[in-house]
């Protein structure tokens, strides 16, 4: 039974792998409650033959013999509406129940009966999600779900917890961060959630929104990603690869049985063998060397520490490019953040946190069992401890499961005893659990620092890069949707994990979110700008969706909202009036819509998809009617044309042209490989001073688009260049040893231009029409020097910015003549992350503290430098911003600037939008609020 559980209350963490309970006691102890004598219970659930649903490692030891009755991650499965075990197909939603009846009863077991309880849930689960947990919940026989969860905490009732709580992962894991560790994270700031479980990763930035009614911090995920298909499963299997490798040598009968088993004794020796791994994996988080048994070898083979970082790396990476795009979607820079919290248990892996610390700058926060701060942040979501009223509401337990699966009772457990809050034993203690790792209450910031309240806030801004990750390739963007701006951390352009393209509504990485658009300045003059006047609103629903996106093309705003049943809401109307053309609603769904591309011809739009993967749906902005849909791996990348897109394959290892507004395949390469198999590609689309002849993000990402070179460029794993025609796939031209993917690249006005990633760098150009010899522009005059940043800054120049090792102070802005070759100018431009070039003119913007930005003239010399953050609206005029582009609602003030005056014109502030929702032209905006969508006028035409 449960009722208001005399003080006790229970937090779950229903993992896709292992599921942790913590219990907290009247007196305020927390303690985890055992599985089998473990903290840990295996989330897998296994079907005998009777129809009786085993849990836990009965249901592990069970699996031995009949695997395919086992289902080892239900939650994995949370898409799908059954999951077949041997011959019955089980519904999803009771092997979820499931576990949560086991947690019940190992509560009963330990205080007699279910306190009020906290599950928590990923933070990037949709509606439909959170209701397949909820009806879980209910199944197991828990009170149902209280009506406000997954949203707010009890405390900001101020009542008791009446019903089951759901919470988001990150949240729980904030509050654990915050009050149980006792580290600071001041009011606005934020801090990463980098979960790392055995199953999946999810990434989550956690953002103190202020105190609540109770005097407590109230979180808020304000962005999240993950690589679902990352965990320590993963490392497992890479630790396996390369124990085969030695085995197949050394063995091979024994590998074949280990690696392809065929009998009942050969699987059960394979997932003994696994286990082994896993088990010499955790202790090298202890010690440099650990035994692996061998099934039927009689000598065990060692792992080394060195060995397993040597397998992990290239995953672990994957994890730390991830983070990076969450924070940079987030308009984040690591120094702002409060922390960075490691939780799940593949986090206690050694090299995780070093990756992370060395890559974003950050010293992570880790515990010696990781695996327990989410069950026990879940407490903080609950009502403070309690003595229970009188005829406080008591909660039967049922122990049936529904579905073909039939009325079986959890097996090895007996039907709830219906004993109350008054019974409960005190001599049934759960074990004690100490953490030595915990520290004590950590000094707040200086006076007048950042996050002090006496200092300036911590808000979220824009990010382009971690400090200490490599450069990588920076292409053009395009419009960027938001509230959740597509950007990503630089790296390998093989470990993209998202949809890029010329004109396209995000860039994948943050460097690629902060490519450089060039404009001449041939004809520009400054604009008549004039303060801010309502053009009209738009009102969507009654209450504003939290996910709610704005696009500007040509004459034409596109404004966007999630409805609840998961579908995107999209309205099309005319910018100059308000007048609306056409709204539709997208008849593909997605958990979470995460972006727009629109373009002049094709508006698209781009959503998660189960496993992983990723829906791009195509819409006829003449009458919004849904064109074509395709589902795309989550690191594919997508470059659009006039009339055409390139898609990058990865799963099929090949480019394929589509038709932009059919999706019809038009043609197909195969990605350029290298001698051993290796097929990862650089993808570089051509521009031209016409393709930048408009507004362009914060960023410096295009917003509209004017395609008029159709080549691409692919250097591939060989390093090896060929120029392919976008429209018929033609390979144009092709030379061998040019470039690695990782060297800054960009192709502009008919030239590849190439700058090594190694130390003491050159700068070279390729005529894309010959791809002869290239010709030598510049030579970096410190051998200790690095290029971060290529992009084209005038007609004839091209500009760096360098630096050496991970000193932002010392960046310097190169601009180099690209047809004489040799620097012209090099100026000094400290913690320089982007170059947005606005005709001849160079805007260079720093990310360091609070932002701020330099506008210098064609001779080097600087026009302005302010804090803010500016955007260009054509070759010769900018719009300024005082603050950073948040999430949240506010009214930041604005500019506008022409740079052939230089004097900013103020235009007042916009009133009460969701600043980082806004989109613009040259002479309008629009933005989001918590009502409506908002067009405004900043410049006459």
């Amino acid at each position: 039974m449960a009722g208001q559980g005399g003080g006790y209350t229970l937090g779950v963490d229903l993992g896709t792998s292992n599921t942790v309970a913590v219990l907290r006691w009247p007196d305020g102890r927390t303690r985890p409650l055992l599985f089998d004598g473990q903290p840990i219970m295996p989330s897998g659930v296994f079907l005998d033959s009777a129809g009786r649903l085993h849990v836990g490692r009965d249901a592990q030891r069970l699996a031995q013999a009949e695997p395919a009755r086992y289902e080892p991650n239900p939650k994995r499965r949370i898409d799908e509406p059954g999951v077949l075990l041997g011959d019955r197909e089980v519904p999803t939603v009771d092997l979820l129940a499931t576990v949560l009846r086991a947690v019940a009863q190992a509560a009963v077991e330990a205080v007699g009966f279910l306190p009020p309880a906290a599950v928590t849930y990923p933070a990037s689960w949709g509606a439909r999600r959170r209701g397949v947990l909820a009806t879980a919940v209910a199944r197991a026989g828990w009170p149902p779900v209280a009506p406000a969860a997954g949203y707010e905490s009890a405390a900001t009732h101020g009542g008791p917890t009446v019903g089951t709580r759901m919470v988001p992962e990150p949240v729980a894991a904030a509050r654990y961060f915050s009050e149980v560790l006792r580290r600071p994270v001041p009011v606005g700031s934020a801090i990463v959630v980098f979960d790392f479980g055995g199953g999946t990763l999810d990434i989550a930035v956690v953002r103190n929104e202020g105190i609540d009614q109770t005097g407590r911090a109230r979180f808020t995920v304000v962005g999240s990603g993950g690589v679902a298909e990352l965990g320590g499963l993963d490392l497992d299997a890479a630790i396996v690869d390369h124990l085969g490798q030695l085995l197949g040598s050394t063995d091979a009968s024994a590998w074949q049985q280990l690696s392809q088993p065929t009998t009942v004794g050969q699987w059960r020796n394979r997932r003994q063998f696994w286990n082994d791994v896993r088990g010499a994996k955790e202790m090298l988080s202890r010690a440099a060397i650990a035994p692996v048994p061998v099934p039927d070898v009689e000598q065990a083979v060692h792992l080394t520490r060195e060995e397993l970082e040597r397998q992990a790396e290239p995953l672990l990476r994957r994890g730390v490019i991830e983070t990076a795009r969450v924070i940079s979607n987030c308009r984040l820079t690591p120094d702002q953040l409060s922390g960075l919290f490691l939780v799940g248990g593949s986090s206690r892996v050694p090299l995780v946190a070093r990756l992370l610390h060395a890559e974003l700058g950050i010293a992570p926060t880790v515990l010696e069992q990781p695996e327990l701060p989410v069950a026990e942040g879940a407490l903080a979501d609950l009502a403070a401890p309690s003595a229970p009223a009188a005829g406080a509401q008591v909660y039967p337990i049922t122990t049936t499961v529904a579905g073909p699966v039939g009325t079986a009772p959890l097996a090895g457990t007996a039907p709830l005893a219906g004993v109350t809050a008054e019974a409960a034993p005190a001599e049934r203690p759960a074990p004690v659990m100490t953490d030595p790792t915990r520290p004590g209450p950590a000094a707040p910031p200086p006076s007048g620092a950042a996050g002090h309240p006496g200092g300036p806030p911590v808000s979220p801004a824009p990010y382009v890069g971690a400090p200490g990750l490599p450069p990588g390739q920076r292409g053009p963007g395009g419009v960027a949707s938001y509230p959740i701006p597509p950007a990503a951390p630089p790296g390998r352009r093989k470990h993209r994990a998202a949809i890029i393209g010329v004109g396209a509504a995000v860039a994948v990485t943050a460097v690629i979110a902060a490519a450089v658009l060039l404009f001449t300045g041939r004809g520009y003059s400054d604009l008549d700008f004039q303060p801010f006047t309502d053009v009209g609103r738009i009102r969507a629903v009654e209450e504003m969706p939290q996910y709610v996106f704005t696009a500007f093309v040509d004459d034409r705003a596109y404004l966007a909202y999630q409805r609840e049943d998961e579908r995107l809401q999209v309205i099309s109307v005319e910018a100059g009036t308000a007048k609306k053309r056409w709204e539709k609603q997208t008849s593909a769904t997605s958990s979470q819509w995460r972006r727009l591309v629109a373009l002049p011809d094709a508006f698209v739009a781009f959503g998660d998809a189960p496993d992983s993967s990723e829906r791009m749906v195509v819409l006829d902005p003449a009458n919004g009617a849904q064109r074509w849909s395709e589902t795309l791996s989550d690191k594919d990348q997508i470059y659009f044309f006039e009339d055409v897109l390139v898609q990058v394959d990865t799963k099929g290892n090949r480019l394929i042209g589509r038709g932009l507004l059919d999706g019809k395949q038009r043609w197909s390469l195969p990605n350029l490989a290298d001698a051993d198999g290796n097929s990862g590609s650089a993808i570089h689309p051509a521009t031209t001073v016409d393709d930048m002849g408009g507004p362009a993000r914060v960023a410096g990402t295009m917003l509209v688009p004017n395609l008029v070179d159709r080549r691409i460029v692919e250097i591939g794993a060989d390093r090896s260049a060929r120029v392919i025609d976008a429209a018929s796939g033609k390979v144009l031209k092709h030379r061998t040893n040019v470039a690695a993917p990782d060297d800054l690249a960009m192709v502009y006005e008919g030239r590849l231009y190439i700058a090594g990633a190694e130390r003491g760098y050159r700068l070279v150009a390729y005529d894309l029409k010959s791809m002869g010899e290239p010709t030598h522009l510049y030579t970096a005059p410190d051998d200790k020097l690095r290029a971060r940043e290529l992009r084209p800054c005038g007609e004839e120049r091209v500009c760096l910015l360098e630096a050496s090792g991970f000193d932002g102070k010392a960046t310097r802005l190169v601009a180099v003549d690209a047809v004489k070759g040799s620097a012209i100018w090099r100026k000094s431009a400290p913690d320089a992350v982007i170059i947005v070039p606005v005709g001849e003119h160079v805007l260079v913007r720093s990310e360091s503290g609070e932002y701020a930005f330099t506008i210098f003239r064609p001779d080097g010399s600087r026009l302005l430098q302010q804090e803010g953050v500016a955007a260009r609206l054509d070759g010769g005029n900018l719009l300024l911003f005082t603050e950073r582009l948040s999430t949240y609602t506010a009214s930041p003030s604005a500019a506008g600037v022409g740079v052939k005056s230089g004097k900013p014109v103020q235009l007042g502030p916009l009133k009460g939008v969701r600043p980082a929702t806004c989109s613009w032209g040259t002479t309008l905006i629009v933005c989001a609020t918590d009502e409506d969508f908002v067009i405004q006028r900043f410049a006459k035409d």
